[in-house]
Protein backbone atom coordinates (compact mmCIF):
# COMPACT_ATOMS: atom_id res chain seq x y z
CA UNK A 1 0.00 0.00 0.00
CA UNK A 2 1.07 3.36 -0.93
CA UNK A 3 1.43 6.38 1.72
CA UNK A 4 -2.22 8.24 -0.53
CA UNK A 5 -3.94 4.94 -0.21
CA UNK A 6 -4.08 4.83 3.94
CA UNK A 7 -6.41 6.57 5.32
CA UNK A 8 -7.46 7.19 8.38
CA UNK A 9 -10.69 6.43 10.24
CA UNK A 10 -11.04 9.79 12.05
CA UNK A 11 -10.33 11.30 8.80
CA UNK A 12 -12.88 9.39 6.67
CA UNK A 13 -15.77 9.78 9.25
CA UNK A 14 -15.37 13.86 8.81
CA UNK A 15 -15.19 13.69 5.03
CA UNK A 16 -18.35 11.49 4.63
CA UNK A 17 -19.73 13.87 6.88
CA UNK A 18 -21.23 11.90 9.72
CA UNK A 19 -18.75 14.66 12.08
CA UNK A 20 -18.56 18.15 11.57
CA UNK A 21 -15.33 18.82 12.45
CA UNK A 22 -11.86 15.99 12.34
CA UNK A 23 -11.51 16.52 15.92
CA UNK A 24 -14.96 14.98 16.80
CA UNK A 25 -14.59 12.33 15.14
CA UNK A 26 -11.16 11.48 16.92
CA UNK A 27 -12.91 12.83 19.90
CA UNK A 28 -16.04 9.82 19.08
CA UNK A 29 -13.12 7.45 18.76
CA UNK A 30 -11.37 7.69 22.10
CA UNK A 31 -15.17 8.07 23.75
CA UNK A 32 -15.91 4.21 22.36
CA UNK A 33 -18.23 5.29 20.23
CA UNK A 34 -17.33 3.82 17.24
CA UNK A 35 -16.87 0.17 16.93
CA UNK A 36 -15.75 -2.46 13.87
CA UNK A 37 -17.11 -5.98 14.61
CA UNK A 38 -18.13 -5.01 17.76
CA UNK A 39 -14.61 -4.23 19.13
CA UNK A 40 -13.77 0.05 20.19
CA UNK A 41 -11.61 1.45 17.06
CA UNK A 42 -9.05 4.26 17.56
CA UNK A 43 -8.62 6.99 15.37
CA UNK A 44 -5.43 6.16 13.37
CA UNK A 45 -6.75 2.87 11.90
CA UNK A 46 -6.68 2.38 8.95
CA UNK A 47 -9.74 2.21 6.39
CA UNK A 48 -9.93 -0.37 4.01
CA UNK A 49 -12.84 -0.70 1.21
CA UNK A 50 -15.58 -3.20 2.44
CA UNK A 51 -14.93 -2.61 6.45
CA UNK A 52 -18.07 -1.64 8.72
CA UNK A 53 -18.10 0.39 11.35
CA UNK A 54 -20.87 1.22 13.93
CA UNK A 55 -20.94 4.84 15.11
CA UNK A 56 -22.95 7.03 17.70
CA UNK A 57 -23.24 10.33 16.40
CA UNK A 58 -25.10 13.04 18.89
CA UNK A 59 -28.19 12.31 16.62
CA UNK A 60 -27.95 8.89 15.63
CA UNK A 61 -26.47 5.48 15.30
CA UNK A 62 -25.02 4.27 12.00
CA UNK A 63 -23.83 1.05 10.65
CA UNK A 64 -21.95 1.91 7.53
CA UNK A 65 -20.24 -0.08 5.18
CA UNK A 66 -17.20 1.87 3.26
CA UNK A 67 -17.15 1.69 -0.58
CA UNK A 68 -14.78 3.74 -1.82
CA UNK A 69 -12.01 6.15 0.17
CA UNK A 70 -12.64 9.71 0.33
CA UNK A 71 -9.52 11.85 1.72
CA UNK A 72 -11.13 15.09 0.95
CA UNK A 73 -14.38 16.51 2.60
CA UNK A 74 -16.88 16.65 -0.70
CA UNK A 75 -20.07 18.23 -0.53
CA UNK A 76 -23.21 16.20 1.02
CA UNK A 77 -24.61 14.61 -2.27
CA UNK A 78 -21.07 13.03 -3.30
CA UNK A 79 -19.80 11.81 0.06
CA UNK A 80 -22.60 10.10 0.55
CA UNK A 81 -22.06 7.76 -2.56
CA UNK A 82 -18.56 6.77 -0.32
CA UNK A 83 -20.58 4.09 1.96
CA UNK A 84 -23.43 2.34 2.54
CA UNK A 85 -25.83 2.68 5.13
CA UNK A 86 -26.68 -0.32 6.76
CA UNK A 87 -28.32 1.34 9.93
CA UNK A 88 -31.68 -1.03 10.93
CA UNK A 89 -35.07 0.98 9.63
CA UNK A 90 -35.91 0.78 13.41
CA UNK A 91 -33.01 2.71 14.44
CA UNK A 92 -34.06 5.56 11.68
CA UNK A 93 -37.30 5.38 12.57
CA UNK A 94 -36.48 7.10 15.92
CA UNK A 95 -34.33 9.59 14.91
CA UNK A 96 -38.00 10.77 13.05
CA UNK A 97 -39.77 10.84 15.82
CA UNK A 98 -37.66 12.10 17.98
CA UNK A 99 -38.92 16.41 18.41
CA UNK A 100 -36.77 18.97 16.78
CA UNK A 101 -33.91 16.81 15.94
CA UNK A 102 -32.87 15.66 12.91
CA UNK A 103 -29.77 13.97 10.85
CA UNK A 104 -27.85 16.81 11.90
CA UNK A 105 -28.91 17.39 15.53
CA UNK A 106 -30.28 20.72 14.20
CA UNK A 107 -33.91 21.88 15.33
CA UNK A 108 -36.17 21.58 12.47
CA UNK A 109 -37.49 25.15 11.08
CA UNK A 110 -41.27 26.26 12.10
CA UNK A 111 -40.56 24.77 15.57
CA UNK A 112 -39.35 26.77 19.00
CA UNK A 113 -39.30 30.60 19.03
CA UNK A 114 -42.75 31.98 17.41
CA UNK A 115 -42.46 34.76 14.18
CA UNK A 116 -42.43 38.34 13.62
CA UNK A 117 -46.27 37.61 12.49
CA UNK A 118 -46.98 35.14 15.15
CA UNK A 119 -45.85 37.29 18.06
CA UNK A 120 -48.15 40.24 16.09
CA UNK A 121 -51.06 37.78 16.12
CA UNK A 122 -50.45 37.26 20.00
CA UNK A 123 -50.34 40.46 20.61
CA UNK A 124 -53.69 41.54 19.06
CA UNK A 125 -54.95 38.46 20.51
CA UNK A 126 -53.73 40.16 24.09
CA UNK A 127 -55.56 43.13 23.73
Amino acid sequence: MTEKEKLRLDKYLWAIRLFKTRSLAAEACANNKVKSKGINVKAAKTVNIGDQYEVKTEARKWLIEVTELLHNRLQYSEAIKCYIDLTPEEEKEKVKTAAFVFQTGKRQSKQGRPTKKQKRELDEFME
